[in-house]
């Protein structure tokens, strides 16, 4: 056999691509490479038949033990967990924020923050308070029913409607007072 056949022999086994080799190997390594290539490649392929064989016998055990898919992403949700809990970084990171929440500037803005909701807190309440007691005097000193002069505007419907929704609003704010009867204020029992 001269080299132009053995050539095209190589090259029909996929060797060597358009007749060379590559440098520094002679045909008979190539040779050689050829077949423990494709013996490996064999390998691989039954690697992988057996691998789906025992994945479906695994996925059977489980079905049998009653563990379904959602308790395997809880154990799978659980290890990572575990994982990160022992990992370098989170342990850096927590014993980090320990240091922070030991420092002083911490501790400083920690104590202002809380003193600002506490403020924050007191002033909605006594603004509420203010409110309330303003509605107090307003209700006491101050009856619209009786204000206007002019007869016209105050039995007009919107004038009437306008009426019902302050009287429902001193209602909701201040709640019933000494002496009220228990129908809300918006029934009509306005001497008109």
């Amino acid at each position: 056999m001269d080299s132009s056949e053995h050539g095209s022999s190589k090259s029909s086994t996929g060797v060597t691509s358009g007749g060379t080799l590559p440098p520094g190997l002679t045909e008979e390594e190539a040779e050689e490479i050829q077949v423990e290539l494709t013996k490996v490649e064999d390998e691989i392929q039954t690697l992988r038949q057996v691998l789906v064989v025992k994945e479906r016998h695994a996925t059977e055990l489980k079905r049998r033990l009653g563990i379904g898919p959602l308790s395997e992403i809880k154990q799978n949700f659980t290890k990572g967990w575990h994982e990160v809990q022992c990992s370098n970084a989170y342990l850096t990171a927590s014993a980090t924020f320990e240091e922070i929440g030991r420092s002083d500037a911490y501790k400083k803005t920690q104590e202002t923050l809380s003193q600002a909701g506490h403020m924050t807190s007191a002033a909605f309440s006594s603004m509420g308070s203010a409110i309330r007691n303003r509605f107090g005097e307003i209700s006491s000193n101050f009856s619209m029913r009786h204000s206007l002069s002019m007869p016209a505007m105050r039995n007009s419907p919107s004038f009437k409607s306008f009426e019902d929704k302050v009287e429902n609003m001193k209602y909701k704010v201040m709640g019933r007072s000494n002496g009220e009867s228990d129908h809300s204020p918006t029934s009509n029992n306005a001497p008109f």
